[in-house]
This record gives C-alpha cells, sequence and structure tokens, in this order.
C-alpha cells in the first residue's frame, strides 16, 4: 500500500539567513590551506571584518543609548564564552523509506506518536489520509521514528498571521525564523537508514526528552526532506565510517513561538520606561504583520519587545541596533558628529560607533562620510560599513576602489559591502571583476553579493522543490555546495564537462557511468531500487544536464528522464566523480555547523552520532 511521503503542512520560503556583522579588521577570515576540497564555511549574512562588542561598552561612545541603561533578557550574544544556547527537540515520523525502517518502537514512544498522528488528522477522510491508520503507518517498514534535535536562534520570531483587511483579502501567513534541524534514528529501533527519507511536521519543545503531560510549551516545528552526509567515500563505508542513520534537514525548523524579549531598566523610572519606549518605536515603527508596538512598557523597569517582521529572519540584527538607538534624539546630526570626533580619538570604539551611526539613520551620514578616506582602518572601516548599511550611493565609489585593494582583507569587506546597496552597473562590474580573483573566499563573496543583488550575470534554476541551481561566470572552474540552510549547487565557470574516457561505479556500483561507444554521450546505469532492474540513460557530459538528470522527477507533465535522487544523493555523486578524477574543477563545500553547536551545548543523548564526514575530507570543527 502507498504510503504518503509529503509533510504535514508547507514549507516556509527558504532563506539563507545568518548572525549579525563583526566589525574590527583583524577578525577578516583569512582562507587558508592548499587541499583541493576547502571548507568554504557558512558565511553568515553580516559577516564582516569589524568587529562586534562583547557586550554593551559602558564607555563614552556608548552613553545615551539604550543599551547602557538596561539589561536585554531573553537573548545572548553567540560570540560570547557565556552563550547557552536554546536546544529543542522532539520525537518524529521519518516516511518514504524503501524497507530499512523499522516497526520496533518502545511502548510509551509509540503510544505518544499516535497520539500525535490522530491530532495532525492522519486516519481521517477529511485530512487525506483516510486510508492509511497511524498503526499502519507506525507498523511499515518504510518508516521510522526518530529524535529531532536543533539550536533556537536567540530571539527568533514566531509565525505570525496578518490581521484581515476591510477590502476582503485573506489574511497571510509570515513564517517564523528559520534553521537546520539535526534527525537521528531512535537507537532502540531497528532502522537502517534514513536515506531518501522525509520527515512530517514534528513538534520541538525546549529541554529534556520527554512524552505526554511532561513535556514543555511548543516552540518550533521542523520538516522536510533528510540530507545525509554525501561526502563518505565507499572504502571509509566499508570500514562503518558510513551511518545512514543521521542526517539534517536543511532549513527544516521553524520557530511558531516567539522567544521573548524584555529590556530591565538599572534604575526603574516611569518617566525613563516611557522615553526609551518612544525611542524604540520611533527606530522601529510597527510594520504590517505586527501585531502590536515594538516596544511596550510592563511597569516602570520592564519593557517588553517585539521584534518586526523585516528582522524576523536576523534578530541578532535587531537587538543590536536596539542596544545603541540614542534615548533622546535631539540634534541627531550634532550626535553622529559627536561619535565621529570621539572615535577618531580612540579609533578602538570602531564597533559603538558603527551600531550607533546605523542605529541613528541617515541623519547620521553627513558625519559618515567625512570618513570614508581616514587614514586609519578602525574609523574608515567603522564609516564604509555604517555608510553601507545606510545604503548611502556616496559610499558606492569608495568600496569600488577597495575591490582593486591588494589586501584579501579588504577585497572581501568590499565585497560584502556592496551587497547592501541598492543595484548600479559600476558595482556589478566591480564585483564581476572580483569572480576572477585569485583568492577563492573572495569568489565567494563576490557570487553572494552578486546573487544578493539579484544580478542577471548569475543564471538560476530550480530543480523541482529539491535545490537551487546557479551558474556563475568565472574562468575558475568549481562546483560549491551548501550544506546549510538553502540547498544549493552552484557551478563556476563555463561549459563544465565531465571527463573522458570514464568508466565508474558508485554507492556500490548501484550507478554505473561509462563512455557510450557509438555516440559523443555518456552512459548512466542505475538500479530501480533494491535488488531492481538496471536503467540506462544516455545523456550529453555537460555537467549541469547531468545533475538535471539525477535530480529530475519523470511525470506524466514533465516525462524527461530523470533518476529521482534527493540532494544528498546528487551531491555525492559529484563528489564521487570528482574524487576519481573525471570532473577537472575545484569541489568545495559548506563547513557543516550545526552538528558541533549540539555537542558543545551536551545536546546529545547518550548514543554516539557518527562523524559528519571523514578524516581529512571536510571534518567540521570541534
Amino acid at each position: 500500500m502507498p504510503l504518503p511521503s509529503t509533510h504535514l503542512g508547507l514549507k516556509p520560503p527558504m532563506r539563507w539567513s545568518a548572525l549579525a556583522a563583526t566589525i574590527g579588521l583583524t577578525a577578516v577570515l583569512v582562507v587558508a590551506g592548499c587541499s583541493h576540497i576547502e571548507r568554504a564555511g557558512p558565511r553568515p549574512r553580516g559577516a564582516s571584518s569589524i568587529r562586534d562588542l562583547d557586550g554593551m561598552q559602558r564607555d563614552q561612545l556608548s552613553r545615551g543609548t539604550v543599551g547602557a541603561e538596561t539589561a536585554t533578557m531573553g537573548w545572548d550574544d553567540r560570540s560570547n564564552a557565556s552563550y547557552v544556547p536554546t536546544v529543542v527537540r522532539g520525537y518524529g515520523l521519518v516516511t518514504g523509506l524503501a524497507g530499512t525502517g523499522s516497526r520496533d518502537i518502545p511502548p510509551t514512544v509509540r503510544a505518544h506518536m499516535l497520539e500525535i498522528m490522530a491530532r495532525h488528522g492522519v486516519g481521517s477522510e477529511r485530512s487525506g489520509f483516510g486510508h492509511i491508520t497511524p498503526e499502519m503507518l507506525l507498523d511499515s517498514q518504510d518508516t521510522a521514528v526518530v529524535i529531532v534535535e536543533a539550536i533556537l536562534p536567540p530571539g527568533a520570531v514566531g509565525r505570525t498571521r496578518t490581521p484581515p483587511v476591510a477590502s476582503g483579502r485573506l489574511p497571510e501567513i509570515q513564517p517564523g525564523t528559520t534553521f537546520d534541524v539535526r534527525i537521528s534514528a531512535d537507537p532502540r529501533t531497528g532502522t537502517t537508514s534514513l536515506e531518501g527519507g522525509q520527515l512530517y511536521t514534528t513538534d520541538l519543545r525546549p529541554g529534556p526528552l520527554l512524552t505526554g503531560s511532561k513535556q514543555a510549551r511548543r516552540l518550533a516545528v521542523a520538516r522536510g526532506p533528510i540530507f545525509l552526509n554525501p561526502f563518505v567515500s565507499e572504502e571509509a563505508a566499508e570500514r562503518g565510517e558510513l551511518n545512514l542513520r543521521n542526517g539534517r534537514i536543511l532549513d527544516g525548523g521553524e520557530a511558531v513561538e516567539d522567544s521573548p524579549i524584555k529590556l530591565q531598566l538599572y534604575t526603574p523610572s516611569h518617566t525613563r520606561i516611557r522615553t526609551i519606549q518612544n525611542a524604540i518605536n520611533r527606530r522601529f515603527p510597527i510594520e504590517r504583520g505586527q501585531r502590536r508596538q515594538s516596544a511596550a512598557g510592563v511597569n516602570d523597569g520592564l519593557l517588553e519587545i517585539t521584534i518586526p517582521p523585516s528582522y524576523r529572519d536576523d534578530p541578532d540584527r535587531f537587538v543590536r541596533i536596539l542596544q545603541h538607538i540614542t534615548i533622546r534624539q535631539i540634534d541627531i546630526e550634532s550626535i553622529a558628529d559627536s561619535i565621529r570626533r570621539s572615535l577618531i580619538k580612540d579609533p578602538s570604539g570602531a564597533a559603538t560607533a558603527y551600531w550607533r551611526w546605523v542605529a541613528l539613520g541617515p541623519a547620521a551620514l553627513p558625519a559618515i562620510r567625512e570618513l570614508y578616506d581616514f587614514p586609519e582602518q578602525g574609523p574608515r572601516l567603522a564609516s564604509l560599513r555604517s555608510g553601507a548599511d545606510l545604503a548611502d550611493p556616496q559610499v558606492g565609489e569608495e568600496l569600488r576602489i577597495m575591490t582593486q585593494s591588494e589586501l584579501v582583507a579588504e577585497r572581501l569587506e568590499a565585497a560584502y559591502l556592496l551587497s547592501k546597496l541598492p543595484r548600479e552597473p559600476r558595482s556589478d562590474a566591480a564585483l564581476r571583476q572580483l569572480l576572477e580573483d585569485d583568492d577563492i573566499e573572495v569568489r565567494f563573496r563576490a557570487y553572494e553579493a552578486l546573487e544578493k543583488r539579484g544580478s542577471t550575470l548569475i543564471r538560476r534554476s530550480m530543480v523541482g522543490d529539491r535545490f537551487a541551481l546557479h551558474q556563475v561566470p568565472s574562468s575558475y572552474s568549481t562546483i560549491y555546495v551548501t550544506q546549510t540552510q538553502e540547498p544549493r549547487i552552484v557551478l563556476f565557470g563555463e561549459d563544465l564537462q565531465i571527463d573522458r574516457p570514464i568508466t565508474l561505479g558508485l554507492w556500490d556500483n548501484e550507478m554505473l557511468i561509462k563512455d557510450d561507444p557509438e555516440e559523443d554521450l555518456i552512459e548512466v546505469l542505475s538500479r530501480t531500487g533494491p535488488g531492481g532492474s538496471m536503467v540506462i540513460d544516455r545523456i550529453s557530459p555537460d555537467l549541469q544536464g547531468f545533475i538535471l538528470l539525477l535530480a529530475h522527477t519523470p511525470t506524466v507533465e514533465d516525462p524527461l528522464p530523470g533518476l529521482d535522487l534527493p540532494y544528498s544523493r546528487v551531491v555525492g555523486t559529484l563528489h564521487g566523480i570528482w574524487t576519481a578524477g573525471f570532473l577537472p574543477v575545484d569541489f568545495k563545500a559548506e563547513q557543516d555547523r550545526a552538528m558541533a553547536e549540539l555537542r558543545r551545548a551536551g545536546a546529545l543523548s547518550t548514543y554516539r552520532p557518527r562523524p559528519e564526514f571523514s578524516s581529512g575530507q571536510l571534518a567540521p570543527n570541534p
């Protein structure tokens, strides 16, 4: 009997979300290593060469700000050693497995899963699952009970519904903050592999993994296709280093409840609380879909904070700006100029100056512009970054000059800051030139800037609903794959081809690739399933067409050949061909951070999950 393979609920749009930026030239990412596979770790949206504050500085530059008079509760700076993440967990159900699941489930967990599935409508005719009961799903070898774990981003914003309008337009659902999640088969079951599986909507709650009435309040949900480690070689698999019982869902978690943020005044005062409330609401006026004002006083010493919808994917940045809002906003131009003078006297305050200028807004630009060509790096970078954040057209010329710098750090900074400015042909041309840079990290940063700006230089396509495929013009042939947030394969270079002659077996010879003996094509022989027959497809050695063949799902509407492989298997196939020497390009992949963060948080249970990568290949940082 066929089992449903979709999740219950719609997946929110994926964003390549990220952490807030840091200020200080010494914090610039320096690309190192000479291996053909370099760890191109996830570069947070705010990645910068200027260092962040390690907490609010109580110095001259921060006097008169919200952060100088209040303590922020419910949010932690992830860069601080004292940061304690909020770990959320839950039991979930994976479907779509090819007989590798298990019906052997602990009684308490089985009862818990039956209750959850009944609540979600499994077995109900109205929900479209009437022919399949919860018991049938749990008893199938094509399903598995799993443990889902994730780090809930600090200050995450929950899913909201906009109120209806007079015109009769229906309310809209605004998704909550999204994040990656970790999936592990329950060690008490006989599940052997999660490959090809899909996670049903799973509730995630803080604290220990519990069932029944003792569970904590739901804070988030998770769902989506499972991503398994695609980089373990066949030799490593034979040594037992490939554990198919653990995986991830990229961008598969979504906050459904706000993680409340509050400001506690150091010295309670009704007058002061109103003044601070008004200053915050002027800087962050209420937006469409926002249920209440950004700041609301509770009593003479406490403010409740609501993150506006425009910051729901970057709550860290919102809090940084919030902490640096000037409380008495009278003569902003003079305040901005006072910050400039203080920064010249003490360049170590570059971080504070940057955030204060951004919090002041466009009125601070006249003072900021005076430092665009300042000789000292700290004040100059603080001003350039502030100008870029405030979308000052005048900063574009300085940044375009900066792309020609001999210093890798400055070229990285320029590429990142240009991504913040409105589209302009000269800036696109400068970024296009950086795609030819000798440094691979500069090329990646230029690509990301062009992608953020929506440049037509990048050719974009979606491979079903599985991943994005981007083609980037460059003289350096590179395959870049993401392992966090939005699944994406990026091809740098023109006319990338699989080298021939080729004869290669992958996945324990479930896939064979060889030359077509009669035509200028390659043959791809793949098995339809465990013990199934071999299917032969003939295709051009063009890499883009080969990727589409791997991932395409043939349908009546689109009957083109396709192997219907998940994203992780597509990436693993490309990596296998590259490892065998038939792809004359560099292969780069994002470094997985989710596992390392969970380990640091002590979030995993007593069972030991497999390492994410084999020794010497893309191993995550400890």
